[in-house]
């Protein structure tokens, strides 16, 4: 019994710090999964550290592809965390009871980790060794990432920054393996690998020793994934390729931008079969329905033919499985292509307030339009309690663009909104942005604002109203799902 609360049942699993038990919580009636401290390690000043900061950081984390952290603790000088407990398989198991997985399916799960990642991203973590043995599968086939034990901060050096080789090097990263500095694109590589691994049923490189894996990641190129699996598109392949190049600056900048080229790749991967495996919940809940167009989304030119190839195949498709003509879509900002945007593009703008609200701005650009949201901070009355005119959320695209509209979905609707731009980066106050560009009152679920016939570099969605809160009646929060600009 830990903490008088939590009781042990049976044993999940055991590593080199650590042991996860399967563990009943007696206050609330519910299984968890508890993961404890080795004895040993628990006397281990660094180690101890480490944990502590795996908790920190897990704790900090919400999302729906995320296991979630409910407690953490120590017990007679033995710390503890207490995650949700999921009742299933890790992705590994599922690979090594069934081979490579369906092609669909391996872009979903694929698709899921890589958000859960950018939502970790969004919070300044790395994770660092992300692998199919840290990815839980749930009854409703969703994925889940797990052990964020190596993970560390964006903003500061970790305590495993300097020449120390952490993470399991099956799907060690180039740099990470020579003990360099990593970012996110660190784990963009390990997530290629995993998704190698789920088409091919098998990692790519094999040695004598776990140096000698770590030496092929840095020196040789993965496998063809075509040659070991034909049925894998050249569209996949080349997201593959892309994904783990052996110099970081070649890679997809974040994984969201890899994440957005998966989703299109899965769409071809429906289209080209008629349908998918109907496995997995997370396949379905990824590919759109039959009646949205399969090329709402900009290709990333990293494709290159073989996406405008398979974009003609997109619209065959669409005319005969869609049972309408392209353009059908009634939807807000349905003719625009998207701006690609970098890493970090979004920011809270609060400066009547403290500068900031609920640091969850990249969440509005995490390629997930549904599933999160960056969200303010809760307010007694719409006007924010009189505290301040107002609140926002700046897109700034890094150099200068002409967008034509602006696109903002929201799941809270009845809100209002002026629309600033300026030619470079964001200011720091609200007089700096000049006259709105736009405005929006009483907007909905889905809004798109046309903009200036100009060039701009830095964007503000200024929210002057804000809208009844869904988690808490009676008060008032803002929540922006997805923002794009468009041209």
């Amino acid at each position: 019994m830990l903490s008088g609360r939590y009781r042990l049942e049976s044993k999940l699993g055991s590593g080199g710090m650590s042991t996860v038990y399967l563990a009943l919580d007696e206050v609330l009636d519910r299984p968890v999964a508890v993961k404890l401290l080795h004895r040993e390690i628990s006397e281990e000043a660094d180690q101890l550290e480490r944990f502590r900061r795996e908790a920190r950081a897990a704790a900090r984390l919400s999302h729906p592809n995320l296991v979630s952290v409910i407690d953490a603790g120590e017990d007679e000088g033995r710390p503890y965390i207490v995650f949700e407990y999921i009742e299933g398989r890790t992705l590994k198991r599922r690979i090594q009871d069934e081979g490579p997985l369906p092609v669909d399916e391996a872009v979903a799960y694929a698709i899921e980790i890589g958000r859960g990642l950018t939502a970790a991203h969004a919070r300044r973590l790395v994770h660092r060794d992300v692998k199919p043995q840290n990815v839980l599968i749930d009854p409703d086939g969703r994925a889940k990432v797990t052990d964020f034990g190596i993970a560390r901060s964006l903003e500061q050096e970790g305590m495993t920054a300097t020449g120390r080789v952490l993470g399991t090097t099956d799907y060690v990263s180039p740099e990470q393996a020579m003990g360099e500095d990593v970012d996110e694109r660190s784990d963009v590589y390990s997530l290629g690998v995993v998704l190698y691994e789920m088409l091919v049923g098998d990692v790519p490189f094999r040695a004598e020793t776990q140096v000698g894996v770590a030496m092929k990641h840095v020196n040789e190129p993965l496998p063809d994934v075509q040659t070991r699996r034909s049925e894998v598109s050249a569209s996949l392949a080349a997201v593959i390729d892309r994904a783990t190049t052996k110099d970081p600056r070649d890679r997809y900048s974040t994984v969201a931008e890899m994440t957005r080229d998966l989703e299109a790749t899965l769409e071809v991967e429906a289209a080209r079969r008629g349908g998918t495996s109907g496995e997995a919940t997370s396949v379905l809940d990824s590919v759109p329905k039959s009646q949205r167009k399969l090329a709402r989304r900009r290709r990333a030119p990293g494709l290159g033919i073989a996406m405008a190839i398979v974009g003609i195949a997109l619209i065959v498709a669409a005319l005969v499985f869609g049972g309408r003509e392209l353009g059908g879509d009634d939807e807000p900002g349905k003719d625009g292509t998207e701006i690609r945007l970098p890493s970090g593009a979004t920011s809270e703008f609060d400066p009547e307030g403290d500068d900031e609200e609920t640091g969850t701005e990249q969440l509005a650009i995490d390629s997930n339009p549904t599933g999160t949201a960056w969200t303010t901070e809760h307010y007694d009355t719409e006007d924010f309690g009189g505290l301040k005119d107002g609140v926002g959320l700046v897109v700034d695209a890094d150099h200068a663009v002409n967008a034509r509209s602006i696109d903002i979905r929201t799941e809270t609707p009845g809100w209002d909104a002026e629309i600033y731009e300026t030619s470079g980066p964001p200011p720091d106050t609200l007089s700096g942005w000049g006259a709105p560009a736009g405005k929006v009152t009483d907007g909905g679920g889905h809004e798109a604002i046309g903009l200036p016939d100009r060039s701009a570099q830095s964007f503000l969605i200024w929210i002057t109203r804000a809208p009844e809160a869904r988690d808490d009646p009676g008060r008032y929060q803002m929540e922006i799902s997805d923002v794009r600009l468009l041209l």
